[in-house]
């Protein structure tokens, strides 16, 4: 009995310390993408992206194929952590969400109001939104146990309701020219795979092939094809944990997610990061630094996620809507907050987005993301290093 107990605790670090490391393989991905991108490799490193490999580019089948996958695994959490995990009531939905909210809010009208007088640059305010859980465990990781385990599961909630705003934004947002012929054949795809949902079909082989069908159609339909990860994952089976006994990876939803977790964060993500945070900084002056649209996505990444996860938070927590996590103290908050602002994964893919057709915007956008992930990273990390070491909830 005592070691079925301790399984869903051991599951869950498992969980934080696989992100942890893919957070570190990320780093190192992002660092090495600038080295190579400011080396005589420079033009072997960007013609290789933008050769063709079959209908699309090499870039191309990283930001539309590989990452497909990812937003596979990102709905696939999404929907076992809302049915089932740490966001399964609404009690622990609160403290997260509100934060959550507060962290796409308040960076988006920074974002906003540094750019006001440029209308193109205005597309891009949705950069600056989003939250790198993977690279911000990674810094975590670096602190051991001077963070307690209830932080890292906050921030885990918090980036898990991130993500899902982000789809919501980038369904919305971003996806313009539709086909509705294509569109409509990917609805139909989708009806089919809720009524093998429905049927109770276990296995995971017909899911996986209508999905590659599906990505298909979503691709030609002008929707992101990304998006079609997403809506796959909410039609996979998922058996809720009746207390501590049922072996919880016969669920589908279990099997895939665990089969991902490895490839995601050790294989596409630094795919990724390799192809797309690699910017030439020939030329680069301070001054760039602090053009418009630069300084936009770093202020509202560092600023805006600050006052916006922090304040929500503390607001919700004063009017007595929520708690603190447990054994975390206003100073954790301050630096947890802060290293919300780590927005690497998807601040690029929004930024790729929004500025499909420019790639001066887009190098512009990367020397912002990058300049204020770094600086919410050793700020995060600084100031969580100040606060009070507790004990680790989880070893009592």
């Amino acid at each position: 009995m005592q070691d079925q107990k301790q399984r869903p605790v051991s599951i869950f670090r498992e969980f934080l310390d696989s992100e942890a490391a893919g957070g570190i393989i990320l780093m190192a991905a992002a660092a090495l993408a600038l080295i190579v991108a400011n080396s005589p490799l420079a033009e072997t490193y960007f013609s290789a992206l933008h050769a063709y490999l079959g209908p699309l580019s090499v870039s191309h089948w990283i930001n539309d194929g590989l990452m497909a996958v990812f937003f596979l695994l990102v709905g696939l959490e999404i929907k076992r952590e809302m049915l089932d995990g740490q966001l399964s009531t609404w009690p622990r939905r609160v403290l997260p969400g509100v934060a959550a909210a507060g962290g796409m809010v308040i960076p988006a009208l920074v974002y906003v109001a540094i750019n006001r007088g440029n209308s193109v640059a205005l597309s891009g305010w949705a950069i600056p939104t989003a939250t790198d859980i993977a690279f911000a465990l990674g810094v975590l990781s670096l602190l051991g146990n001077r963070v307690p385990a209830s932080l890292k599961i906050f921030l885990t909630a918090l980036a898990i309701i991130d993500d899902l705003g982000a789809i919501i934004i980038i369904a919305i947002f971003y996806t313009s020219g539709l086909s509705s012929a294509y569109l409509g054949a990917a609805f139909a795809v989708i009806a089919v795979l809720i009524v093998l949902n429905r049927m109770r079909v276990m296995n995971l082989l017909p899911y996986l092939v209508l999905g590659v069908i599906l990505w298909v159609l979503v691709l030609k339909s002008g929707v992101h094809a990304t998006l079609a990860g997403v809506a796959l994952a909410l039609t996979i089976p998922l058996e809720r944990s009746a207390g501590l006994s049922r072996d919880v990876d016969h669920s589908p939803l279990h099997r895939l997610e665990h089969g991902l977790s490895r490839i995601v964060p050790f294989v596409v993500i630094p795919i990724f990061g390799f192809a797309n945070a690699g910017v030439s900084l020939a030329g680069l002056s301070p001054a760039a630094l602090v053009e418009p649209l630069t300084l936009g996505v770093a202020a509202g990444l560092v600023a805006g996620k600050l006052v916006g996860v922090f304040g929500f938070s503390a607001l919700a927590i004063r009017l007595g809507f929520a708690d603190l996590p447990v054994n975390a103290g206003w100073l954790h908050m301050i630096g947890i907050s802060l290293l919300c602002g780590i927005g690497f994964t998807m601040s690029l893919f929004i930024g790729l987005l929004a500025f499909a057709n420019d790639v001066a915007l887009q190098d512009a956008v990367k020397v912002g993301i990058l300049a204020g992930s770094f600086i919410a990273a050793l700020l995060g990390a600084a100031v969580l290093l100040m606060a009070p070491a507790v004990a680790d909830e989880g070893e009592e």
